[in-house]
């Protein structure tokens, strides 16, 4: 690498600085929970000391795992930039056609770092998780699960980089297309998901009729939600985690409630949980959500493709290519360009999780509207919280960097607030 080119140093400085930024914040978090000794005043009388210890000990261990991960990624990062590799494949697949020399480039690309997550994956998975009391999973689960993972992401990856491969080779306006590309093909993974790839990890059983099924009916109507079903997901298999979730588009919407959601709630708080969800589909917020990635998507890609064209962004990297850079070469230049972008993400995460967590705050308030009452959604974060050894009050810069959701104290004041 030449460690005085402009993108190099970029890159470099990336990785420094989220990795400093990262484990600062999981510093700060660690004395906020040993100082927060007592409850927040909005849940005194919910948590005790105990429950509080176990979850700052399961976010701790988390985070310690997570930070340790990152850092030894970060330093794979910069070895493979450094020793060459990323070259030695481009050099390795030159006498191969386009898109098969696209796809071993990117097939080996992948590989170290997907090799070296498997350890940290199964630590989370067979210590933390069983540690805590969460995790069900054999070992013979976890290795399909890994399996059956990896054959959909090369299949997604394979199919997104041959379009791309032909869009690069027949026009100029390649990002522009394939930005129109990516963002119907994200539609239509929404619409393929619930019915073809979701089956292949847990079994979706029809909610059976009940004071549940009927309660869940009678929001859906009200909000005008045509759904495909309600299905119960069989997530005990694996976790005690719970969650509820819809998922689709169009005919194939469905709403499916994991079944340790079921065991834990009662039917008003389940009730509660659906409204709160219905409330980001009467807001909108799923559409809002996809128009402002389309654009998102847009821009990152005309951005790439100014800067896919710069030799100096090539010969940084130990990479020998012609002037102008040639076709072939820009897929490496856009593999560069992601490696470098990849580490100020944690800045933009600070702006969508603003929006997120105010789209959750309408929907809290259009549950509560509906519910007549605050109070079992009230109940039912309380008591999800507990059961997933959720952080009670984590640090506020802490929260603004990683939280999508307000915290529970938050979500509870707003909602005492109406």
């Amino acid at each position: 690498m030449q460690f005085s080119n402009p993108f190099v140093v970029i890159f470099l400085t990336g990785v420094v600085v989220s990795r400093l930024m990262g484990i600062t914040l999981e510093i700060l978090q660690a004395r906020h929970r040993a100082k927060a000794t007592a409850v927040p005043k909005e849940l005194a009388d919910e948590f005790t000391a105990a429950e509080r210890t176990t979850s700052a000990a399961y976010h701790t261990a988390r985070a310690v795992l997570s930070e340790i991960a990152a850092t030894v990624h970060a330093v794979l990062s910069i070895c493979l930039m450094a020793c060459g590799y990323y070259v030695w494949l481009y050099t390795a697949t030159s006498t191969c056609d386009g898109i098969t020399a696209i796809l071993l480039c990117a097939l080996g690309a992948a590989i170290p770092p997907a090799v070296l997550s498997v350890p940290f994956s199964a630590v989370s998975e067979f210590t933390i998780e069983k540690r805590f009391g969460f995790s069900h999973m054999s070992a013979s689960m976890w290795i399909r699960d890994l399996l059956v993972s990896l054959v959909v992401n090369i299949v997604i990856a394979a199919i997104l980089l041959v379009v791309m491969e032909l869009l690069i080779e027949h026009t100029a306006l390649w990002w522009l297309i394939f930005g129109a590309v990516y963002v119907l093909f994200s539609v239509g993974v929404s619409l393929l998901y619930p019915l073809f790839i979701a089956p292949l990890f847990n079994k979706f059983t029809p909610l059976a009729d009940g004071a549940l099924k009927t309660r869940i009916l009678s929001y859906l109507d009200q909000a005008g939600f045509h759904a495909d079903g309600v299905f119960v997901m069989d997530a005990s298999k694996r976790s005690r985690h719970s969650n509820a979730y819809f998922t689709g588009f169009g005919k194939s919407k469905r709403v499916v409630l994991y079944d340790t959601l079921i065991e834990q709630l009662t039917v008003d708080e389940v009730g509660a949980v659906i409204a709160h969800e219905l409330g980001h589909y009467k807001h909108h917020h799923v559409i809002k959500r996809l128009c402002a990635h389309a654009v998102i998507v847009f821009a990152v890609l005309f951005v790439l493709s100014l800067l896919v064209v710069k030799p100096s962004l090539y010969a940084g990297f130990g990479f020998s290519v012609a002037v102008p850079v040639p076709q072939r070469a820009l897929f490496v230049g856009l593999f560069l360009l992601a490696e470098i972008g990849e580490n100020y993400s944690l800045a933009a995460s600070v702006i969508v999780n603003l929006f997120s967590r105010r789209d959750d705050y309408e929907a809290d308030a259009y549950a509560q509207a509906v519910c007549g009452t605050g109070e079992s959604l009230i109940s039912a974060l309380i008591k999800l919280n507990k059961e997933n050894r959720g952080e009670i009050s984590p640090a506020p810069l802490y929260s603004a960097v990683y939280y999508s959701h307000p915290t529970l104290a938050e979500r509870i004041t707003r909602l005492h607030q109406h």
